[in-house]
């Protein structure tokens, strides 16, 4: 049975340090299509169509790109205090009591690190745009993001327990995670290390994913996986590399379940000889593409 999650409303944001951000920023600005919402001395704040401050955020570092932190925003300031108890309880780390959130969009928050050094951010009463809207060939907000891991159990199990999240769906390489009724928002795949593996951001439509993948291939980035049509979550996708090994994911069209949903098993999910999405067009991913799906790790806590 999946259920909507009594801790998380959704995936709102993802922290990246980058060795060059002017470099990150104009491409996720003039390439990728998003708005800078905010520059602070301490980094660069990010916006898409709809609600939430920021999508994504850079921060200087010397050294390759790593990430800070995911942020999921909180139903409620009790939820953040029960998130911290079944922490506590289970053993994981908490990065302090909560308190307010130091950057621009605010709000109160903590942070969790699972098991793998992985650190979520959970935030509640952080700043939101009034006027969200949809437009033509623009982010709204993100859709998911998947990160490796060396124990799909382990990495569930901190989800379920201490997140509230449910399994959607589980292939031979990837569990996908519920928190509300987008089929996931984030998912593990199964592999021998903890690194990012893409950061994937809702268009408004099929055109918007494939015109991107125009805009991007005119910039010199090419499409490394797609279009296709994924089979669980059922969303249209192009994948690109971005600065510093950054991958990440137009898509659209994600399936919307609710507790009538059954989670299927690897058997349910294999594809003929010869393809890897429900069109059957794309290639496989690019070499390139699976070398950076393994090389942005988080930052050491």
């Amino acid at each position: 049975m999946t259920h909507a999650s009594s801790i998380v409303s959704h995936l709102r944001s993802v922290a990246i340090n980058v060795p060059d951000v002017g470099v990150a920023e104009a491409f996720f600005n003039q390439v990728w299509h998003l708005d800078v919402v905010a520059h602070t001395g301490e980094g660069v704040y990010l916006r898409g169509t709809g609600a939430d401050h920021h999508l994504i955020s850079l921060h200087g570092h010397n050294g390759p790109a790593s990430v800070r932190h995911v942020t999921l925003r909180a139903h409620s300031r009790t939820a953040l205090e029960q998130a911290a108890q079944a922490a506590h309880r289970l053993g994981t780390r908490v990065l302090g009591p909560v308190s307010p959130v130091a950057d621009p969009a605010g709000g109160v928050g903590l942070c969790l690190v699972d098991g793998h050094g992985r650190v979520f951010q959970l935030v509640h009463g952080d700043a939101t745009h009034p006027q969200a809207h949809e437009a033509r060939d623009k982010p709204i907000r993100l859709a998911h993001t998947v990160l490796n891991t060396h124990d799909v159990p382990a990495s569930q199990s901190f989800m379920e327990q201490v997140l509230d999240f449910s399994l959607s769906d589980r292939t031979r390489i990837m569990a996908f995670m519920r928190c509300n009724s987008d089929h996931h928002s984030i998912a593990f795949g199964d592999t021998d290390n903890d690194a990012l593996n893409h950061i994937a951001f809702l268009m408004p439509d099929l055109d918007s994913v494939m015109r991107g993948g125009g805009r991007l291939k005119d910039a010199g980035h090419a499409i490394e996986w797609g279009p296709g049509r994924h089979g669980p979550g059922n969303n249209a996708f192009n994948y690109f590399i971005g600065p510093f090994g950054l991958v990440v994911e137009y898509t659209a069209e994600v399936q919307q379940i609710d507790d009538s949903y059954q989670a299927g098993q690897p058997e349910d999910w294999k594809w003929p000889p010869g393809r890897v999405d429900q069109w059957g067009i794309s290639q496989a991913p690019s070499d390139a593409l699976k070398h950076a799906q393994r090389a942005v790790l988080f930052e050491p806590i």
